[in-house]
């Protein structure tokens, strides 16, 4: 076994790895760039080398600077995590030519499996079922354009060293072929260093279900389930669970013989995945194979108990699998929500920032339930520009699939991030969203149900009730507090019984103590109690004169008045925010790609604007209406903070 290895990532999998190999006793050197130095994973890790500037083309990219931290270290073996060189076959034989051990497959299966294009075609041959689709090199637009026709519309474009969603489009007409396929191909050029791409038919309301497998150098290979990861958006996944709610024992047999065979044809070694789309009668097409560990393998570790890092660690260090394919069993339900640094109620776009607060719930079990987090940051970190924006996968497991989304609602209720926008609303949202609890899934979800993105959400009558209950408990536990630090000689004299709790805009008159219980004091940030016998966590935060209260993806201002404050209080006018109608303004903190139009310029309604790129993501931004631009104040390789004028128009 390995006495020394390093991992060639960051953030949450670079810690993720660390933990296993410390509790294997094998130790750790990370590697860090300029932004990340004081990255968590660094101070993990036994030891630490400096690769590099911030831009991860200047450092976690550069396989001579990592094989150089493997000399200066000692380390016998490379764990490259997910993405950055994890699926370079170049990189494992440069390893090699220097005596360390790749951790992962070889350069033969990842050649063969790692590029999309190539994988396909050695699917095809091995007659594994795939998307129809054109797998050879697109020279242009125009040979796009041809292709897409030819196959019928919609179509997806996609990088073929692509992952994540990135460098992937759908285009559903040859207006949407010509821009997508630009914007992938930049996507793909700036994310991977290879602008090739290729267009498949686009398969209406799929689902997205992948097998893990594991395979030795002893020709053992396995499978270990599916994950269901239909939920996505941009073509990036958001929430994943295993197993899948729509599979049936004869689908999942049948997908993990195939995603098996598939793995021995290339010899793989190491856990990999294989990809597929999934369409309402169960048909499955190949996608992909990953060749490396997932971001979502949580959920596969939760429900068969099996560490897939430790799993790729001895594998790389020549044991044999200890395990055949009986010995795999499915136990329970989990999920997983990935935490982004990203505003939902701006149609998900990154933020960066210092996380000035960060507390996840208590990782361990909880009742029937278990809850993890793999984080790569801590309270004070710095959300860069210059990675992707994950802050955080939150797991939870429980014997069943209602019970482990409850756990993860309750997990995301107190999960407190400060500093930065964060998709946490939307998560905790979505955990209640009925046709998620069914189980009736595509990867058109978010699309499909929020049609306009995710707007910050009115509580009905019953989630009303129960905020204004929190509200006013807080208020009268910190009015004891105010009464006791003011007059010590009667501690607790809060003497009113009735009250009038401003929910939003409505007023709710309650009583003292009315059914609520909990040990909340006066600087928690998370409320945990029951409210008329109901378990309840939320999140307060005070503001002048009132908390603003988070729950179920709610996020609300309570005011608790005397009855006659509360008649006064209606009386008042209401503030409203400045008109930016005539403005176009940086939706969030980024790089001007390019500016599309000029002063003067008439611009009809869905015509690009300008481009702008943050955290390896090109966002268009389009006219909503017909305009005429008027000025234009800023200019391409600009960066940007949120809200900043772009354009104003006449």
């Amino acid at each position: 076994m390995f006495k020394k290895i390093l991992i060639a990532n960051r953030g949450e999998i670079a810690c993720r790895v660390i933990k296993t190999a410390r509790r294997m006793g094998i130790a750790t050197v990370a590697v860090y760039s300029d932004a990340d130095r004081d990255a968590l994973h660094v101070e993990m890790a036994d030891e630490a080398v400096h690769i590099g500037p911030a831009p991860a083309a200047e450092s976690y990219l550069i396989a001579e600077k990592i094989i150089a931290a493997c000399k200066e270290t000692g380390a016998e073996a490379v764990h490259p995590g997910y993405g950055f060189l994890s699926e370079r076959a170049s990189f494992c034989e440069a390893l090699e030519a220097e005596g360390i051990t790749f951790i992962g497959p070889k350069p033969k299966a990842i050649r063969a499996m790692g590029d999309k294009i190539e994988s396909k075609k050695f699917a095809n041959a091995a007659n594994v079922s795939t998307v129809p689709g054109f797998l050879g090199i697109i020279e242009d637009v125009a040979h796009a354009e041809r292709i897409a026709g030819e196959i019928g519309y919609p179509v997806m474009i996609k990088a073929s060293a692509g992952g994540g969603g990135k460098g992937m489009r759908i285009a559903w007409s040859e207006a949407e072929v010509r821009d997508g396929f630009d914007r992938a191909r930049s996507e793909a050029k700036s994310s991977f260093g290879d602008d090739r791409v290729f267009i498949e038919k686009y398969i209406v309301d799929p689902r997205h279900i992948e097998i893990q497998v594991l395979a030795d150098a002893h020709g053992t290979a396995l499978y270990l389930g599916e994950r269901e990861c239909s939920i996505q958006r941009r073509n990036q996944k958001v929430v994943e669970e295993a197993p899948s709610p729509f599979l049936d024992e004869a689908t999942r047999r049948a997908m993990g013989e195939q995603s098996v065979a598939l793995a021995k044809a290339v010899d793989y070694q190491s856990a990999g995945t294989v990809e597929f789309i999934v369409d309402r009668d169960r048909n499955f097409y190949f996608l992909e194979m990953n060749t490396r560990l997932q971001v979502e393998h949580p959920v596969t570790e939760l429900v068969t108990g099996i560490d897939l890092v430790e799993q790729m660690i001895r594998v790389a260090a020549g044991e044999k699998l200890a395990l055949a394919q009986a010995d795999i069993k499915l136990n329970g339900w989990a999920v997983e929500s990935r935490l982004y640094a990203e505003d939902p109620y701006r149609n998900f776009l990154p933020s960066i920032g210092r996380l000035t607060r960060y507390r996840p719930p208590a990782e361990g079990s909880n009742g029937a339930a278990v809850v993890r987090n793999d984080t790569g940051v801590y309270e004070g970190a710095e959300i860069s520009m210059y990675y992707d924006p994950m802050v955080a996968k939150l797991c939870t497991w429980a014997p069943t699939r209602l019970q482990a989304i409850d756990a993860m609602s309750d997990a995301l209720d107190g999960f407190v991030v400060d500093g930065i926008e964060h998709n946490v609303p939307f998560l905790a949202a979505l955990m209640r969203h009925p046709r998620w609890r069914e189980g009736r899934l595509s990867t058109g979800f978010i699309a499909e149900e929020y049609p306009d993105g995710f707007a910050p959400m009115e509580p009905d009558a019953e989630q009303a009730a129960i905020l204004a209950r929190i509200a006013l408990s807080a208020h009268l536990v910190d009015a004891e507090r105010r009464a006791h630090h003011l007059d010590r000689l009667r501690p607790g004299s809060v003497q009113r019984k009735d009250w009038a709790v401003k929910i939003g805009d409505a007023y709710h008159t309650l009583a003292t103590g009315d059914a609520v219980v909990s040990d909340w004091r006066p600087g928690d940030a998370v409320w945990h109690g029951t409210v008329a016998g109901v378990d309840v966590t939320a999140q307060l935060r005070p503001f002048p004169n009132g908390m603003r209260i988070d729950w179920q993806g709610l996020s609300v201002r309570s005011r608790v008045f005397t009855p006659r404050l509360a008649e006064l209080d209606a009386l008042m006018p209401v503030k409203l925010p400045p008109d930016t109608s005539k403005m176009l303004l940086c939706p969030m903190p980024g790089l001007v790609v390019s500016i599309a139009v000029s002063e003067g310029q008439e611009v009809k309604a869905g015509e690009t604007l300008a481009v702008v790129e943050a955290m390896k993501m090109e966002n268009v931004l389009r006219a909503e209406r017909d305009l005429t631009v008027g000025s234009i104040h800023a200019k391409p390789g600009e960066s940007l903070a949120v809200d900043a004028v772009i354009m104003e128009f006449a």
